[in-house]
């Protein structure tokens, strides 16, 4: 409780504390610090450093008026020459001179204007300075019995000393709140006198700085004690400002004030309605119990959602250390599946492996064996022949021919070749499985759901393909076309007639991916046609219809050929159109604001500025909002082609049809010719509605939600921005995303 009894100029806890018209509290002195004075009040202000005692005496030799910038006595917070107080807040310094006497609040920084009274116009809040009281006697009172609780040595040696004493430091005798500094009397006097801009300063005792007591700065600055604040019981009722001897008795409902019995007989509040004090003080009693009532029941539930959010953390660590062991456990059960099947191929790969070598060594002794017999028949014939014996040469060469031929026959072709190659004829095929697990990821349904653009993934048609499954040890068939792409449902969304779809696909190794192509049908389950051809995996098509549902679908190509389609997505536009001001097509004497949605113009001459969205189909309603009007200019306001003129006023070319009024009547043109005249204008505040209705092909405007005059545009069909044109004499603001009124005549 202690920050809202703390005062916002001075930091300290109120002394004094006015109640300013902005419902805000200062203390009074600090109300005096931040008041901007007329150069009349020079005389004020050397009465106040002469000396002067009163609080008042000051600000009465003003004689201040009752001039403000606004009725409410409020105006702009415009500080030129600006201080800041001990607690950081903005204050304005007495000597300032300005041509009104006003008062600025610290915290809502608005200005109010004093009258002949001077700070004697605002009430003193005498129900926060009991409340201040209270709150430092009870503080008092703990700090004395923790105190007195302490042994007397230990109190004795806890004393305050002085804090600029330089050597043997003496008990000190004030302490300065804005300085936080404990002062002797001699140092007090000799380093913190009680002049210049030390006068504001507050001195209190120690033990009463201690004990947190003290009031707001500035409250004399005489350095010496303050007397303690009498108690709540023993203050004075409350008097009228007016009427100093009169105590409130009554309550004026027109004001808001409590009044006494005089200000109702001859004073201002003598016509007003007017309550007992004691009634409406019940009154506002019950109010406030029952505010009470509401607030603490939400501070109930907000202290329940904190300990559920407390107990969230909890549950949070516990979830993720449970998911991430459950993840290392499905992940180390894939790697144990891969690492089982890898030994099962190794097997198999083995077993080639020893067969071919078998058969190379078979074969390897079958011709060693062969070899061998060859050889020794071929060294037999060369003995053979070298005998000179023809009859014994004849008894044996027609066997010996015979053999020798046999033996040559023995060597033809195939027994020469090996009966298996060095390479395997094995063939893994790792596309898919690779294309899986590079897909494999979390489950995201939850963001499907909760996107109002997206819908529910539904199966390709009939004519899309799948790729064939190729079991391990299957020839490869050499390169192949890519496969179908996964649409990253995250990454796709709408907003208002624009649609983004991303997508990724797996390119098979030696057959990269060239470009990809997004077919669309036309939103209302018609045939597809081809809106993006690229390399890029991320696209965004503009220029949809609203409230309508779109079929995207996307495949992949490459010098193989083209893939096919990915999953269907159905993207939903949006109901009504959101949309702002276009910088980029705006005359160049146009100024867009407040992000696109407020327009003016550095022209006297009327310029035209489109809207960023376009309209072919469907019923589209939106406001531009009157901001300023000076001087009865004629702004127009309607629909135009993206090429329409943007330097002469909207509807005096072919490519634009709108209404332009004055403050008086209104005119319908298109292509320079004026018709359908209006009576009733336009003001600052007035709003001009815009009826596009393109299942009916016409063009109808409002003033104020009512419409004006007959339809003003028919047969109107094609591509449609909504545009505006003013000159700087006017200012609006664009209002969308509005329900289209329902009530409209022919």
């Amino acid at each position: 409780m202690e920050e809202e009894l703390k005062c916002p100029v001075c930091g300290s806890l109120f002394k004094d504390p006015v109640l300013l018209p902005c419902s805000h509290n200062v203390c009074l002195a600090c109300a005096r610090n931040i008041t901007v004075q007329t150069p009349d009040g020079d005389t004020a202000v050397q009465s106040r450093a002469s000396g002067g005692s009163s609080d008042y005496d000051y600000l009465d030799m003003d004689k201040m008026s009752l001039y403000s910038e606004t009725d409410s006595g409020y105006g702009s917070y415009t500080p030129t020459c600006q201080l800041k107080s001990p607690n950081g807040v903005r204050v304005f310094p007495p000597a300032m001179a300005h041509r009104h006497c006003s008062l600025t609040c610290p915290l809502c920084h608005r200005s109010v204007s004093l009258d002949e009274r001077g700070l004697r116009g605002f009430p003193r809040n005498r129900l926060l300075e009991a409340i201040v009281t209270r709150y430092q006697q009870n503080r008092a009172a703990s700090a004395s019995s923790s105190s007195s609780s302490s042994s007397s040595s230990s109190s004795s040696s806890a004393a305050v000393k002085c804090q600029l004493c330089d050597r043997n430091p003496v008990d000190a005798a004030v302490m300065c709140e804005q300085c936080d500094v404990y002062y002797c009397n001699a140092c007090q006097q000799r380093c913190h006198p009680s002049r210049g801009p030390l006068a504001k300063h507050r001195l209190v005792p120690p033990n009463q700085a201690a004990a947190g007591g003290g009031g707001g700065a500035g409250s004399g600055g005489t350095g010496q004690q303050q007397p303690h604040q009498p108690p709540a019981t023993a203050r004075k009722p409350a008097t009228c400002v007016d009427h100093e001897a009169e105590n409130f008795s009554m309550f004026c409902c027109s004001c808001r004030a409590p009044v006494c019995m005089k200000c109702l007989e001859e004073g201002k509040h003598a016509k007003h309605d007017v309550t007992p004090l004691a009634v409406m003080w019940k009154q506002h009693k019950c109010q406030i119990s029952q505010a009470l009532n509401g607030v603490s029941e939400k501070a109930k539930d907000a202290k329940e959602f904190l300990v559920q959010l407390k107990n969230m953390l909890q549950q949070i660590q516990e979830s993720g250390v449970e998911f991430e062991a459950c993840l290392v456990a499905q992940c180390d059960s894939l790697i144990e599946a891969l690492t089982r099947q890898k030994a099962k191929l190794l097997t198999k790969v083995t077993k080639e492996k020893e067969y071919k070598l078998k058969v190379v060594r078979d074969q390897i002794t079958h011709c060693t064996m062969k070899l061998r017999q060859t050889t020794g028949m071929m060294e037999f014939c060369l003995e053979v022949l070298k005998e000179n014996d023809p009859s014994g040469f004849l008894q044996i060469s027609d066997a010996l021919i015979k053999r020798v031929t046999s033996s040559q026959d023995q060597w033809v072709k195939g027994a020469l070749e090996p009966k298996v190659g060095p390479d395997f004829d094995l063939t893994l095929n790792t596309n898919l499985l690779l294309q899986t697990i590079l897909q494999l990821d979390f489950c995201q349904g939850k963001d499907v759901q909760e996107n109002p653009f997206l819908k529910q993934m539904q199966a390709a048609d009939s004519g899309e393909t799948e790729m064939e499954t190729e079991s391990p040890g299957a020839v490869e068939a050499g390169p192949a076309v890519p496969p179908a792409p996964l649409l990253q449902l995250e990454k796709c969304c709408t907003r208002n007639n624009s649609a983004t779809l991303a997508w990724r696909v797996a390119a098979l190794p030696g057959n990269p991916v060239e470009g990809y192509i997004l077919e669309l049908d036309d939103g209302n389950g018609g045939q597809y046609r081809e809106v993006y051809v690229g390399k890029e995996t991320v696209c965004t098509v503009d220029g949809l219809h609203f409230n309508s549902s779109y079929n995207a679908r996307v495949k992949a190509y490459n010098v193989v050929g083209v893939g096919p389609y990915s999953k269907t997505v159905i993207l939903k536009t949006s109901d009504v159109a959101w949309f702002t001001f276009d910088p980029t097509s705006a005359h160049r004497d146009m100024v867009l604001s407040n992000e696109n949605q407020t327009v003016s113009c550095n022209s006297y001459d009327d310029r035209v500025v489109l809207g960023t969205a376009a309209f072919s189909k469907g019923v589209h309603y939106w406001e531009v909002c009157i901001d300023r009007y000076d001087n009865h200019p004629d702004p127009a306001f309607g629909v135009a082609r993206i090429n329409t003129m943007k330097d002469m006023m909207l509807g005096k070319d072919d490519k634009a049809w709108a209404m332009y009024v004055d403050n008086n009547r209104s005119w319908f043109m298109h292509n320079n010719s004026h018709t359908n005249r209006a009576e009733g204008g336009i003001s600052k505040g007035s709003t001009v509605g815009v009826l596009l209705d393109l299942n009916k092909h016409t063009l109808t405007f409002f003033i104020n939600k009512e419409q004006h005059g007959p339809t003003g545009f028919a047969n109107l069909d094609g591509v449609f921005v909504p545009a505006v044109s003013l000159n700087r004499n006017v200012q609006v603001t664009l209002l969308t995303g509005l329900e289209v009124p329902k009530n409209t005549r022919q």
